[in-house]
């Protein structure tokens, strides 16, 4: 089972995207399906975020 995480920006939405060390990102809407995404992409993403920020 993975552990699922909400960005700390998120407070107590119930909108949220969630996102899993190994599996990926989902909706918290709906939790059943989620998209997978590779290290690679997600360091990527995440350099790229911080550089916009």
């Amino acid at each position: 089972m993975a552990a699922w995480h909400k960005s700390t920006y998120s407070a107590n939405a119930s909108a949220c995207v969630e996102v899993a060390t190994g599996v990926g990102i989902r909706d918290s809407k709906a939790p059943a399906t989620h998209v997978e995404v590779g290290a690679a992409a997600w360091t990527a993403f995440l350099s790229a975020v911080k550089v916009v920020r």
